[in-house]
């Protein structure tokens, strides 16, 4: 009998000790079958595994655009990423991976970028730590968002809220912290002036919430 109180002991304290040192980027895993939103994995746009970097544990959420060449529904959203991620992690940058966590193409397809558990990287002053990056494939100064690509931002940023403990309120734009940049871009910013994106999120994340 004391043999089997021992062995039952000691596979609890096994237990508890695995729980405790479960990687961080395991538990943000699990907690991904609660997005409404579907995250192509690195492998489907030819990404590569991002260096080391510092780790954070996102608090709110920043929106940009990527700022380049207009991009459209008919262009390769795939090429344009993996040419930033070559771009950012060569001798130009030195960057630890893509800039971005989640990145947005003009189609509504979202792709994973760097780990959300890894602080991003900016062109720009502001320190990015504790920010959870969502950027939008293209330049928004000149090209604008249709009703289905607001429809996936404000899920987007419904299901990141949730999984991060993230208030809505804490949802904001890359110009909102820099005053080096017109980032996300005129259309997708006058969403956030107005205060439409929080709202939308906030009653979303309310709803799920209480169901």
């Amino acid at each position: 009998m004391l043999r089997s109180r021992n062995s039952l002991l000691l596979v609890v304290i096994c237990t508890c000790v695995f729980l405790l040192f479960i990687p961080k980027q395991s538990v943000a895993q699990i907690k991904t079958s609660s997005d409404t939103v579907k995250i192509l994995p690195k492998a489907r746009w030819g990404g590569v595994t991002g260096r080391p970097y510092k780790q954070h544990v996102p608090v709110k959420i920043t929106v940009h655009h990527e700022g380049g060449k207009l991009l459209t529904k008919n262009d390769d959203a795939f090429k344009r990423l993996k040419n930033i991620q070559t771009w950012g992690m060569g001798p130009d940058r030195k960057w630890a991976d893509v800039p971005y966590h989640l990145l947005i193409a003009p189609d509504g397809t979202v792709l994973e970028g760097r780990n959300p558990l890894t602080v991003g990287e900016t062109n720009t002053e502001y320190d990015p730590t504790g920010h959870l990056l969502i950027c939008f494939l293209g330049n928004y100064n000149q090209q604008k968002l249709d009703d289905h690509l607001l429809d996936v931002l404000v899920r987007l940023l419904a299901d990141q809220c949730i999984k991060y403990n993230i208030s809505p309120n804490e949802i904001s734009t890359h110009r909102d912290h820099s005053t080096q940049t017109t980032c996300p871009g005129d259309d997708i910013y006058s969403y956030f002036k107005n205060g439409y994106i929080v709202k939308k999120v906030n009653k979303l994340v309310k709803k799920r919430i209480s169901q």
